[in-house]
């Protein structure tokens, strides 16, 4: 079984064409040809892998009846292909794109929550403590004293 190969570019040339989910392998050449050989008759699966790109899988009868006679189409919309080239449906990315840096999102975090909420302990308990009554002070610094130092026996 040989094949037109690929109408996309010579960066396609690494890639693998895998008959039957591995069952036969091949490389295309140079010129853009693949080739099988000793197909048997039957229904098989031409997929291929190219990094970077995405292929869609091609279905290919071979007629037992009819020598040398080879049907093949797209499996993902069943489309007839009169010549079996094979073209990219689109590149594929590996990578995502970092998001860039954005102030909200720092304080969305937990950390940024963290250290907001130690800034407000911070700088709003003294302003707190500052308005207390003189008297209610001395009576939690006696309470503090009493229940947390530790007692000599």
């Amino acid at each position: 079984m040989t094949s037109k190969g690929f109408g996309a570019s010579s960066k396609l040339l690494n890639a693998k064409i895998i008959l039957n989910g591995g069952q036969n392998v091949t490389f295309v050449r140079a010129d853009g040809y693949f080739t099988f050989h000793n197909v048997p008759a039957g229904t098989h699966l031409i997929e291929v892998a190219a990094l970077g790109y995405f292929f869609s899988p091609v279905r290919v009868d071979i007629s037992a009846r009819f020598p040398g006679k080879i049907q093949a189409a797209l499996t993902e919309n069943r489309k007839a292909l009169h010549e079996l080239i094979l073209e990219p449906l689109r590149e594929e990315q590996y990578y995502e794109i970092r998001e860039p840096f954005s102030i909200m999102s720092f304080l969305k975090s937990p950390m940024g929550l963290m250290m907001g909420f130690m800034l407000l302990v911070i700088f709003v308990m003294p302003k707190l403590v500052e308005n207390m009554d003189p008297e209610e002070i001395r009576r939690a610094q006696e309470e503090m004293r009493t229940n947390f130092l530790p007692r000599s026996s």
